[in-house]
């Protein structure tokens, strides 16, 4: 599943850009992103690079200040009494996604990575940015590690970024989604997260 907007209610990178004084326009390149006007990765090197100059404390401070989706918690621990791995790919950065996952017992996750210098950030982003396709890559390649056909998966998003994944799942689930995403997605959800298991019990 998805990170930003769908585990948790906010995006990352505006809570960031918030401390860069960069939030309105960070935010409405968000926006353009989430409904596939124009491409993630350009986009995100972009919103990055208003983030250069920030201490690198603030990640604490935003990690502290995300919040769960309604029924996050209980489709984690619903996963979990199934025997269903779960794992999260995100757009997003991995100096909170690691601290999320570490907080709900999940081991499998993928996310960006923000390059730091004399304690503040660059602006920049280490290596391969987490896009749609790579996204994709992510839900096969655990599928495979698994043992679990393509057909039993399940993808969870909100954005264009969410697309690849949620074609790719045996179940698609556009979680409060832009309308792009709701109209490839399998299923449509706009209430608690937990809300899947229902859905992915009766496959």
């Amino acid at each position: 599943m998805d990170v930003d907007s769908t585990l948790i209610t906010a995006e990352v990178v505006e809570l960031l850009a918030e401390r860069a004084g960069t939030r309105e326009a960070v935010a409405a390149v968000t926006e353009r992103a989430m409904r596939g006007e124009i491409d993630f990765a350009a986009s995100l090197h972009a919103r990055v690079a208003t983030l250069a100059g920030v201490p690198t404390a603030v990640l604490a401070d935003v990690l502290a200040e995300v919040r769960l989706s309604p029924g996050a918690v209980e489709l984690v621990e619903g996963c979990a009494r199934r025997g269903w791995p779960l794992g999260l790919v995100s757009g997003g950065f991995e100096e909170v996604v690691a601290p999320l996952a570490a907080r709900l017992g999940l081991t499998r996750y993928r996310a960006n990575r923000l390059e730091q210098a004399g304690g503040r950030l660059t602006g920049r982003v280490l290596g391969a940015v987490v896009d749609r396709a790579a996204k994709a890559v992510a839900l096969r390649e655990w599928a495979a590690e698994l043992g679990v056909p393509m057909d039993r998966t399940v993808a969870i998003g909100d954005g264009a970024n969410d697309l690849d994944m949620i074609e790719a799942a045996g179940l698609g689930v556009a979680w409060r989604a832009k309308p792009l995403v709701v109209e490839r997605a399998d299923v449509s959800l706009t209430g608690r997260l937990d809300e899947v298991l229902a859905l992915a019990d009766a496959r």
